[in-house]
């Protein structure tokens, strides 16, 4: 049984068929494949506009790839909720980074198959720093990173394998980098893209969890 296949419980192949349909009449279509560990942080760039969340989570599910996205837990209220946990929601408190460590990290400890999905840029217009919370969030539940984009030319939502974190975060950002920085003109709106850098202070060290 391959990877692809274990996405999804026994008998909801048809999911994965359906997903591609939808895709199909929007005239997208994927590329990659499910990724080879059980267990990631999916990094999403660019991220340029709304329709990136909707067309990206469609081209994970007709890829066999079920997600998990970080939301407000104030917004897992009933009955929204039940759709967002089944959409692979996960409520989180953000009202601390260090809280919302702890709780992805409960995340990857007790699923058995875990695709967290997260967007670096943390907004859709040109951002000057990317976040580092996806880095220390893998780096702690010993996960790799893999890449997912979106080819607005040619509507193609794709996964790419990327790496595991060595701790060193200056040089594996030079891995996402060069990786990314190729994306840019695919974007929807490539002028709003910013470099993709990050700033070491103290605040965005890795935390003591």
């Amino acid at each position: 049984m391959t990877q692809a296949e274990l996405s999804y419980p026994k008998g909801k192949r048809v999911v994965q068929a359906f997903w591609k349909m939808i895709l199909a009449l929007f005239g997208w279509k994927t590329e990659g494949q499910y990724p080879a560990h059980p267990k990631s942080v999916l990094i999403f760039a660019p991220h340029t506009s709304n329709w990136d969340f909707i067309y990206m989570l469609m081209s994970l599910f007709a890829l066999g790839i079920k997600p998990n996205w970080l939301g407000k837990k104030e917004l897992f209220f009933w009955p929204a909720k039940y759709l967002f946990y089944g959409l692979g929601g996960y409520p989180v408190n953000r009202s601390g980074s260090l809280s919302t460590v702890k709780a992805t990290l409960k995340l990857f400890k007790y699923k058995d198959q875990a695709m967290l999905g997260l967007a670096p840029e943390g907004t859709r217009s040109k951002s000057e720093y990317w976040k580092t919370g996806f880095y220390h969030i893998a780096k702690k539940a010993k996960v790799p990173i893999n890449y997912c984009y979106l080819n607005y030319q040619d509507k193609i939502g794709g996964v790419s394998e990327g790496f595991m974190p060595t701790g060193d975060i200056e040089k594996d950002m030079e891995y996402v980098s060069k990786f990314f920085t190729d994306k840019v003109k695919l974007a929807k709106f490539p002028d709003e893209v910013g470099a993709v850098k990050i700033k070491l202070n103290k605040a965005q060290a890795p935390e003591k969890v």
